[in-house]
């Protein structure tokens, strides 16, 4: 088992992890009969937000454009839990923060929670590996005049 991620890497892994990943999970750990009911603070909701990135020689930041995405708040046991995902599913953002209150409540299932984030870091950063890997190869080596 991997180190425990913070809140915010964890919510950030939520989002970022496939729907057949979370739904499924979430689905089957509020179907236990001893599980506390979930509130829902805020229900799904789309909207968009202003997507910010940085300029990578300068490092200025600048807005890119506008982003859809669904959040959704919860809370279990009288922990809040939080889930922005990109796109409109959302039951998909239901179920991540769902999830984000459990583990943030430390339930039993918080081992099984940090797992799906450990495995969904493993494929982004194969993702992000394989992109590099494919710039590389693009790569233009200059020589000197002399």
């Amino acid at each position: 088992m991997s180190l425990t991620p913070t809140r915010e890497r964890r919510c950030e892994l939520l989002a970022a992890a496939a729907r057949e990943e979370i739904v499924p999970l979430a689905e089957r750990l509020f179907a236990d009969a001893g599980r506390p009911e979930p509130t829902v603070l805020k229900a799904p909701e789309t909207g968009m937000v202003v997507l910010q990135v940085r300029e990578p020689v300068e490092e200025t930041r600048f807005y890119l454009g506008e982003v859809l995405v669904t959040e959704c708040s919860v809370e279990v046991s009288g922990v809040p839990g939080w889930c922005m995902r990109p796109g409109d599913d959302r039951i998909a953002a239901l179920a991540g923060a769902l999830l984000d209150a459990l583990a943030a409540a430390g339930d039993p299932a918080t081992d099984e929670i940090d797992a799906l984030c450990a495995a969904v870091a493993e494929r982004l950063a194969a993702e992000d590996s394989a992109e590099w890997a494919d710039v590389t190869s693009t790569t233009v080596n200059f020589e000197e005049l002399a």
